[in-house]
């Protein structure tokens, strides 16, 4: 096989770009599979060639365009996640244009599409009210229903992403006076998380009943392996419905994962925690990320309105506005 055919290229990107060069995490491999598998299918259909007779001619700007128009279109991702693909494969490119030069201009066509521009919402989370009744929705008496209970307490309380969740094993419990939860986060960064007095009783109520070794899942399947992350969003889905039975305010609300984690952010920040501290609990790379709490906390905003002076006005009387400027405004 030539080294300048594309299969070739992809290989030795997956294995010496990712794994050895840069040691990518396998959320970021998995994440870099599955683009490569929607635009090699994507590219067949288009071509008629099979994916391993396609060449890097194939994969040229107008192609690449073309399947970012069609997950938004056919699969209806958003442009956060077109946004992802486009990334995946710029680095691909990247790397095919340092190893082979004669594709130079070919990849840098690529390189200059553009990330597409999208609006930044309010993020959602839960109010305590909400977050006690998710707590309270999995069945105890059931073995899935108190393991799904802890999972939702950890979760609200410590603000762990999905995959940190599921990658729990119990070597990462310490129950000693000073209770914490570690992981690994993005960037292969480790943490601690202090644990609450009644969330270690119940954690150590479970693992006596489970008997783990230290390096089995904190939270394994029924089968003793390790929870998928689509079986962690489906089990919570399960609870919110449950739980909006309690707590109406839940009802049609999409919650996920990352909404609990959400809510650990604002729960903390409704208690008065410091910015810099709410970075160090979840993780955040920089303080500015932390920001969108801020913004999106209205209970902030109300005090800060209050705060302010109230302004008497005079009343006057109305004065219609000039009729030309008026219809102008008007069209």
């Amino acid at each position: 096989m030539k080294a300048t055919t594309l299969p070739s290229l992809m290989q030795r990107f997956f294995t010496d770009k990712l794994y050895n060069q840069t040691e990518a995490s396998p959320h970021t491999v998995s994440s870099y599979r599955d683009t490569f598998r929607l635009l090699l299918s994507f590219a067949s259909k288009e071509t008629g060639k099979a994916p391993t007779k396609l060449s890097i001619d194939n994969l040229d700007a107008k192609m690449v365009a073309m399947f970012l128009t069609d997950i938004e279109n056919t699969r209806k991702n958003s442009a956060r996640t077109r946004n992802t693909r486009l990334a995946a494969i710029r680095s691909f490119f990247r790397f095919v244009a340092t190893n082979e030069p004669a594709y130079m201009l070919h990849c840098q066509k690529i390189l200059s599409l553009p990330a597409k521009r999208y609006i930044k919402r309010n993020i959602e989370y839960l109010n305590e009210q909400e977050m006690q009744a998710l707590i309270n929705a999995p069945d105890c008496s059931t073995w899935i229903g108190r393991r799904d209970h802890v999972i939702i307490l950890v979760a609200l309380q410590t603000g762990l992403r999905a995959s940190e969740i599921i990658n729990l094993q119990r070597c990462d419990i310490v129950l000693e006076k000073s209770a914490y939860v570690r992981c690994e986060g993005k960037g292969r960064k480790q943490r601690a998380t202090p644990l609450r007095h009644e969330t270690v009783n119940i954690i150590r109520n479970w693992l006596k009943e489970q008997n783990l070794d230290d390096y089995d899942p904190l939270f394994p399947t029924v089968r003793g392996g390790r929870m998928s992350r689509d079986a962690l969003e489906l089990l919570i889905k399960r609870h919110t419905k449950t739980a909006a039975l309690q707590c109406p305010s839940l009802i049609g609300k999409r919650i996920s994962p990352h909404i609990l984690r959400h809510s650990t952010a604002m729960n903390l920040l409704h208690h008065g925690v410091d910015q810099a501290v709410i970075a160090l609990w979840l993780g955040h790379e920089s303080i500015d990320t932390t920001q969108i709490y801020f913004h999106a906390d209205m209970k902030l905003k109300e005090k800060a309105l209050a705060k302010m002076e109230n302004h008497q006005t005079k009343p006057a009387r109305y004065k219609p506005n000039d009729e030309l400027l008026d219809f102008l405004e008007n069209l």
